[in-house]
């Protein structure tokens, strides 16, 4: 009988620890967060390789991050930092790429066209993202989200054509400015 009480006194406390270590499920599951950082251009672009994979690789830098996470609980600083992000993607088109298209010929202009392409969708996956993390975060707050889903659309609209024009250059040089 003391062997069990003494045992007792000694498993009761590892137990309660253990129950008292497990995650505090929310209504709708485990909360999780997003594993997202802020990274400078150079070391999240996508537009050195071949063309045809930008989607996949766009989404691993902006969406594959926030999979299982309820948008709505992303905070403000990580909605920042891939803002951030996406204006580094849109300087690098404008400031970079059109220079270097320019000065370019042949298959080297080829290879930055096709960099570029993957470029444009590398931000407006940034851009569709944020949207969406806007858009869940007004549905939750009760608030309008027309707007929100006018814009969503429409940068959709301008990722798919991006999306189809590298697709169509799969297999070809793809050349980066960073």
């Amino acid at each position: 009988m003391v062997r069990i009480a003494f045992a007792s006194l000694i498993l009761l406390p590892a137990i309660a620890s253990l129950v008292a270590a497990a995650p505090v499920p929310s209504s709708t599951g485990l909360v999780r967060r997003a594993a997202f950082q802020l990274l400078d251009y150079a070391d999240f672009q996508i537009s050195n390789g071949t063309a045809g994979d930008a989607q996949a690789q766009a989404n691993a830098v902006f969406v594959d991050p926030f999979a299982n996470v309820d948008l709505s609980t992303v905070d403000d600083q990580t909605a920042a930092d891939i803002e951030t992000m996406r204006q580094a993607a849109e300087s690098a088109e404008t400031d970079q790429f059109d220079p270097a298209i320019s000065a370019a010929s042949g298959s080297a202009a080829t290879a930055l066209q096709n960099g570029k392409i993957k470029n444009k969708v590398l931000k407006l996956t940034a851009e569709v993202q944020g949207l969406n993390i806007k858009l869940a975060k007004a549905q939750a707050a009760g608030s309008s989200t027309s707007d929100i889903s006018s814009k969503i659309t429409a940068e959709t609209k301008k990722l798919n054509t991006n999306i189809a024009t590298d697709q169509k250059n799969a297999g070809q040089a793809s050349q980066g400015v960073a």
